[in-house]
């Protein structure tokens, strides 16, 4: 049985079954609002906390200020604290935090967090790696320079696109997806950052990943953590524009994020890659998984 925990901005703990959105909730009806995934841990003493807080509430508190959204950072610290004290489920969790506009008639922002048990999915993935597509995102690479509006970087409720390509990936057969630009350059998961790695067999290890900003990608937390234990252990890293054609020509790659950690990509577009179990577990091990 899956456990579930809900807790609602200027309320707290409630029934998990608990109605959350009104019907003008412009979170709801316009996609008008933000979230973050996060990644509970309960540690060998008991103690349960949210991995990498500091920086998902600094990626919130972005997307807030670009959606002109009020964001109380210290409501919100006292919301997680709370759902994080209530919860007895398994020792690792997936955790939602999600801010909306709100209804209009009340004035005020909405939000909630949402915690619940992993999938099964998440073990497979982690063991076996997963099988991946790429597919068009429908814009070049450049479509968000010099286009704040677009809010490129800012992780929006608007995941419809994201949504119907993992329906994709799944009528193909597949796990996940890599969204290409229509001038060939290599984007994101819909719900991860591609990581690959060169030279792994020289001393010109390098792992890479694309660029933000006129990408429009978002800046992953994970990445971020993974980049910067790399570089301590002797990485080189880099931010780099590159074709399908050079994650095949690669020694690994991997989707990188909060919750399901880095896991290798071990098919692309039908083509199967050569594991690589050593460089894999140092990758998981440098992103704290």
């Amino acid at each position: 049985m899956t456990t579930t925990l809900l807790a609602v901005l200027g309320t707290g703990v409630v029934d998990a079954s608990t109605p959350v959105a009104r019907a003008d909730d412009a979170g709801l009806i316009r996609g008008d609002g933000c979230f973050e995934g996060c990644r509970l841990r309960r540690d060998a003493d008991g103690h349960v906390s949210i991995d990498k807080l500091e920086a998902h509430l600094a990626r919130m508190s972005r997307s807030a200020a670009a959606l002109a959204i009020e964001f109380d950072e210290p409501a919100w610290r006292g919301l997680v604290d709370e759902a994080l004290a209530a919860w007895t489920g398994e020792d690792e969790a997936a955790v939602k935090l999600l801010l909306s506009r709100g209804s209009a008639s009340a004035g005020v922002p909405s939000g909630f967090v949402w915690i619940t048990d992993l999938g099964p999915d998440y073990a497979r993935w982690r063991r076996d790696g997963i099988t991946v597509v790429s597919l068009r995102r429908g814009i070049p690479a450049t479509a968000f320079a010099d286009a704040p509006w677009l809010l490129g970087g800012v992780k929006t409720l608007s995941y419809a696109i994201n949504m119907a390509a993992a329906r994709e990936a799944e009528r193909r057969g597949v796990d996940d997806v890599i969204f290409v630009s229509d001038d060939g350059v290599v984007l994101e998961s819909p719900t991860s950052t591609v990581v690959w790695a060169t030279g792994t067999a020289t001393d010109g290890r390098t792992l890479h990943t694309t660029p933000t900003g006129d990408t429009g990608i978002l800046g992953g937390t994970t990445q971020h953590r993974l980049y910067a234990n790399a570089a301590e252990a002797g990485w080189r890293t880099t931010y780099t524009l590159a074709a399908v054609d050079d994650l095949h020509a690669a020694d690994a790659v991997w989707l990188v994020s909060s919750v399901r950690g880095p896991v290798e990509v071990t098919e692309l577009d039908g083509k199967a890659r050569v594991r690589m179990p050593e460089v894999d577990a140092e990758i998981r091990r440098l992103a704290g998984f």
